[in-house]
């Protein structure tokens, strides 16, 4: 019986991992034991929402580039004006709905090394959070933002490795370190921002 635990484990790893398998996983939902159901339902669903999408289903046109922000999926989409580009990275959102602005922006402003002051209302949920955060490891806001034409709101790296594909965020959204600075080289001010 462990090995066929195994096995079905493996494949059902395998399809997170290869969203062409998830064929394979879906075919697994009837062969699978009550107590395994709950985690092939999540890699069925973290493997449909974590795909390419066309930006003509969003956008009406792709001047200045353009990048979505699927706040259900926990997924950015970037394209660049030409179509030359497409990338797709895994991101953090909001912890809750209150925290979370949907539509429209652009980008207005890009920093490498940001600084970082909590916002009037993060103080008050959290009086102990320094009212100032210099560039450095400490730094919420990782080693690039993006800031967005929504006060407060930003597109940004994190020291925090473990907030990536998480509702963690105090509303921006959170991409590691490393594709937060591909996006940055990627974007310019006036790219066309949409979290849905």
């Amino acid at each position: 019986m462990q090995s066929k635990f195994v096995n079905r484990r493996a494949v059902v790893i395998g399809g997170v991992a290869t969203p062409f398998l998830s064929n394979a996983v879906s075919a697994l939902e009837d062969a699978v034991v009550p107590a395994q159901q709950d985690v092939v339902e999540t890699a069925i669903r973290n493997t449909s929402s974590f795909r390419s999408r066309s930006w003509k289903h969003y956008f009406d046109t792709l001047k200045n580039g353009a990048i979505l922000a699927d706040t259900k999926s926990r997924a950015l989409h970037f394209w660049s004006e030409d179509e030359t580009v497409y990338k797709l990275y895994p991101t953090s959102v909001p912890i809750s709905a209150e925290l979370t602005r949907l539509g429209r922006t652009k980008i207005i402003q890009k920093r490498v090394g940001p600084s970082w002051r909590p916002t009037p209302d993060m103080l008050k949920r959290n009086p102990e959070w320094p009212a100032f955060v210099g560039p450095g490891p400490q730094n919420p806001l990782g080693t690039h933002a993006l800031y967005l034409s929504w006060t407060y709101y930003r597109i940004h790296g994190t020291n925090d490795t473990r907030k990536i594909g998480r509702a963690s965020s105090n509303g921006c959204i959170g991409l590691y370190n490393e594709k937060i600075s591909e996006l940055f080289e990627l974007t310019r001010v006036g790219t066309q921002v949409l979290l849905i």
